[in-house]
């Protein structure tokens, strides 16, 4: 069995729900992960997956559910994850701002407050990242709200709820 598989199959219930105790689990595993990246720095991350399981202290299993959830953050984790074996050989780069903002993004408050980011920036550049993540998804409306009684924007001179508002 694939390792993409095995880990769905022990991560999720049989209606597809995460089983909590895998994922607090894993979620240790994980931030002591991320601890090691930051506390070394570490900007290149290459090598079979049996490799970088013993690298990084983890079951092959747990190195695909962590490229699972470090590849939006990184270019180069082979797609789809389904393939993936223990001889796979991986190489990506880090890009400490993206994958910070990344965190940001899934709202991963456990990975992007570790203190080990202070090895990689200050506290000031952090707040700056984390609000330029939370302002690039805010909409800013240039122009006024059209109301369901203002005249509708189509020129007809009806209302707009009588007339392009209409539902």
């Amino acid at each position: 069995m694939a390792l993409y598989e095995a880990w769905k199959r022990v991560s999720m219930d049989a209606q597809g729900q995460p089983m909590k105790h895998v994922w607090e689990e894993y979620m240790i595993k994980e931030r002591a992960v991320y601890a090691q990246i930051l506390n070394n720095k570490t900007t290149r991350i290459e090598g079979t997956v049996a490799q970088l399981a013993e690298e990084l202290r983890l079951s092959p299993m747990l190195i695909t559910a962590f490229l699972d959830g470090i590849h939006e953050a990184v270019d180069g984790v082979p797609q789809p994850l389904e393939g993936i074996t223990e001889e796979t050989e991986i190489a990506f780069d880090i890009d400490f701002a993206r994958l910070y903002k990344q965190m940001v993004a899934y709202k991963a408050e456990e990975l992007y407050t570790l203190p080990e980011w202070e090895n990689i920036f200050t506290p000031d550049e952090q707040k700056a990242l984390y609000t330029e993540q939370k302002k690039s998804h805010t909409v800013v409306r240039n122009e006024p709200k059209l109301g369901r009684n203002d005249p509708c924007a189509c020129g007809s001179g009806k209302k707009h709820k009588k007339c392009c508002g209409a539902a």
